[in-house]
This record gives structure tokens, sequence and C-alpha cells, in this order.
């Protein structure tokens, strides 16, 4: 088990140095801007009440794992370490660390339900599964929050003492702290217990997920909003008004689909299959991992991270439930064609995850400004040949006063009248350049180029295989 723990830290160790950027909208704009402009006295996205621009009620997002990242960027700051490539190079390092608790009690939840052989099978598919390698390194809340949940489902399942069980419950509190949905996990345990008469550790682990919830919301909104559970309740009144038009998807099996996706066909279904003959025999997991997955199945608002917070219970309840099966020749055959080719096409994607630098020219378009500017310059997102631009991560300029305007519309105005003069033009894309590019020098005859950034070559071949992932081609220009 320990060397599977060693080959699970490689391989992240890798994730932390090459890939780098963000894989979404939220990791980065949700988590790291927000915390990293609170560090340096700014807010990013208005939350905070005394903020001018706040809409002076919560947005309806949790403290906790924004605040964490708030305490790790104003320490380094403290330090003196203020680059932004830097800074996200331990923030991935200290993500990838942390996922190895997901390893190793991944194995130890295994172990003790089932036997170590399945255990080191369980552990080898949690260290180096391609899309757990990829999120261990970004700042996703639905995988951030794992490390607490499979430690906490291992203190609740290790032994029956109250201790133990109470302390399950803290860490599993945090993990619901950190995204309000792993609360359904949380109700599933608490009914396991309740339906199994185990009325004593229903009220210890209770007990200890409400403490560690009353003290993360309930005291830190208190102290932000004036009244507790703020952001939960904004959370859940959204949700409840808004939420179910937001990202609608009549797909019911897109959660199952990604589940078993992720592990490839055949083998993928295989441990479905292993996941659905679990239930009986490993029913204090198989219940809240299957209210979490149906509770999102009919949820209206669905997206495909949402489901990554069950995934490693998904891998561990598929390997024990399908060895319960009765092994006959054919059994046994399924799993060890299924298993090989799984490696094998985890491996090819394995080489990408690991390596990939996702939304490379944006992030190195926005770093070619730091150290170079005051913070307050006007700049124009140059879109008009594609008729789009992106928003840009302004934490990797170092300055969040910059105001950004737009250009999507070849017809519009090169500088519209009365607006002040661009200190930087940022170029999207490659049609038309030059002809874009001439246009401006009649404006900016001084003009000169600061950097051309390029897209990795995953996120070009994203871009190929569907043209809405806007991973484009930028050109940054200094306009004097």
């Amino acid at each position: 088990m320990v060397k599977v723990l060693f080959a699970a830290l490689l391989v992240r160790l890798i994730a932390v140095i090459f890939s780098a950027g963000y894989g979404m909208h939220d990791d980065h704009f949700l988590i790291i801007e927000a915390s990293a402009s609170w560090a340096d006295g700014y807010d990013y996205n208005y939350w905070l009440p005394w903020t001018e621009g706040n809409r002076g009620k919560p947005e309806g997002h949790s403290f906790t794992y924004v605040g964490l990242n708030f305490l790790y960027f104003y320490g380094m700051k403290g330090l003196g370490i203020s680059n932004p490539k830097v800074l996200m190079l331990f923030n991935r390092l200290i993500h990838a660390l942390a996922s190895l608790l997901v390893v190793w009690y991944g194995m130890k939840i295994t172990e003790k339900m089932s036997n170590r052989q399945q255990a080191i099978t369980v552990g080898w598919i949690l260290g180096m599964l391609w899309i757990l390698v990829f999120v261990s390194v970004r700042n996703l809340v639905e995988v951030a929050a794992l490390p607490f949940l499979v430690t906490g489902c291992w203190s609740l399942l290790k032994d029956q003492r109250i201790s133990s069980i109470f302390i399950g419950g803290i860490l599993i509190g945090m993990a619901v702290s950190f995204r309000y949905q792993i609360g359904v996990f949380a109700i599933g345990l608490a009914l396991y217990f309740l339906f199994s008469k185990a009325f004593k550790p229903f009220f210890v682990f209770s007990g200890g997920v409400l403490l560690t919830f009353i003290i993360t919301q309930g005291i830190v909104d208190y102290f932000i909003w004036g009244y507790p559970f703020a952001e939960a309740i904004s959370y859940i009144t959204y949700n409840m008004n808004e939420g179910t038009t937001y990202l609608p998807n009549s797909n019911y099996f897109m959660y199952v689909i990604v589940l078993c996706g992720c592990l490839f066909v055949p083998f993928g279904l295989l441990t479905g299959w292993g996941f659905v003959a679990s239930a009986k025999k490993h029913a204090v997991l198989f219940v809240p991992t299957l209210l979490f997955l149906v509770f999102h199945t009919f949820y209206p608002n669905r997206q495909e991270r949402f489901i990554l917070s069950i995934l490693p219970f998904f891998v561990m309840l598929g390997i024990m439930g399908y060895h319960t099966l009765t092994q006959t020749d054919r059994i046994k055959q399924w799993w060890k064609v299924s298993y090989y080719i799984f490696w094998g096409l985890n491996a090819f994607f394995l080489v990408f995850a690991s390596t990939m630098y996702s939304k490379k020219s944006r992030v190195e378009a926005m770093y070619a400004l730091y150290g170079k500017v005051k913070g307050n310059e006007h700049i124009l997102l140059e879109g008009s040949s594609a008729g789009r631009t992106s928003m840009m991560p302004k934490f990797y300029s170092g300055g969040w006063n910059m105001r950004f305007a737009e250009r999507t519309d070849e017809k519009s105005p090169l500088q519209p009248e009365g607006t002040p003069a661009y200190d930087y033009i940022f170029f999207f894309d490659e049609k038309k350049l030059p002809e874009r590019l001439t246009a401006y020098q009649t404006l900016y005859p001084k003009m000169h180029l600061v950097k051309k950034a390029e897209p990795s070559l995953v996120d070009w071949m994203l871009r190929e295989l569907n043209p809405r992932n806007a991973n484009e081609y930028i050109e940054v220009w200094k306009t004097k």
C-alpha cells in the first residue's frame, strides 16, 4: 500500500509542476480571484458586505474553502512571496498532498470492509485515475472537500468508539461546509445509522456534523453578515427560486455515464455493476452515495463536475461489489480483460491530464503584465474576428483595478467616442489578425508587441473537437 501511495505522489508532483492554469470558471474565478484579491485588500467578486458594489445581501457562497485560500495567500505574501505563478505552484502542491488522503484512506476503508487485495486495486485506481490526478491540483470545491469526506468515513468505520464517530462527523461536517450539497451524503449516513437502530452513533455523528457547520457557517457568517448561516440560507433560496433554470439537462443518466465514463468502457460498466451489487453488504457507504447520485440526477441544475464528490466511493463500492458476485470463469475473464483495457486507456489520458497547462493563453497573456502595470490600466479585449472574447484572470497580472472593454463586432468603432485611451490591447484569435493590427496602428502608431500567448496542445485539441471551448491564441500589444 505504501508503494501505491508513492506512485500516486509521484504522478501528482508531475501535475503540480506541469499542469498549471485552471480547469474551468469556478475553480479560478470563484476561489482564486476571490481569495487572492482579499489578501491584497480588494474584493474581486464584491462578496463582502462592506465592499462598495456589494448587493447588500449574501451571494450564497460558503466562505470556508475560499477563506482557507485567503489565509494561504495572506500568509505567503507575508513571507514576501507574491509572484502569481509561484503562489499557484505551492497551492497545487498543497492540494496534491491533501489528495493523497483520499488514496490512503480509500485503501484503508476497502481493506476494512473487504480485503487487502481489493484495497490495493482501489488504491491504484484512486492514485492513478486520470481525472482524479487532473483535479487533484485544481481548486474545484467538489474535489477539495474529498480529503475531509473520505477521512471522515474512515473514522466512522475503523472502530465503534464514540470518539471516532464524533471525529468522523466533524470531518464530514467540514466537507459539507466546503460544499453544501455534500450535506446529502451526510444525511444518507445519518439515515443509515437511524434505520439500523444505531441511535447512539446517529446522535454522535449528527452532533459532529452540526458542530462543524455551526462554527464554520453560523459563527463566521454572524461576524460577516450579522446573522448566522447567511450564505447557506442565500444558497438554498437561490437554488429554490432560480437554480432550477440554470444549465438544465434532461439526460437523467448523465451522472451514471460520467461515473462509468471516467473508468472507460467496459471497465466502468463492470464497476457500475459492482456498485449496484454492493448495496446490501456495504450499505453504510452505498446508501449515502446512492442518495447523493439520485439527488443530483433529479435536481435540474446538472454539471458533470458535481458528481466528482462521490467518484472515490463509486470506485470503492464498485470494486468490492463486483467481487461479491459469484466468481465464475466468465466473470473473472470479463474483469481481467476490462481491467487491462482500462489501464491502457488510462495511461494515454494520464499523460495529458498530468501535463495539461489548461487555459494557457489566458494565463500567459495576463502574466505578461505582471510587474509591468500599476493595476489601473484600461485594456481592450479585441475579439471581433471570432465574435467573442474570454474572461481574463486578473490574478496573474498582479493588478485588480484594471478595466476591461470588449470589441466583438467588426462593425463597431475601434474606440468608442469619449472612452479613455487603451493601455493594452489583447487580440483574440489569428483570424484577420494583420488587418486588425493595421487598423489599431492608425490610432496607436507606437503600439508594440508584448506577448504571443499560444494555447497548450490539449487546449488546442479541445477547441478543435468542440469550437465552444474558447482556448484561443492571444497577442498582447502595448499601445504606447
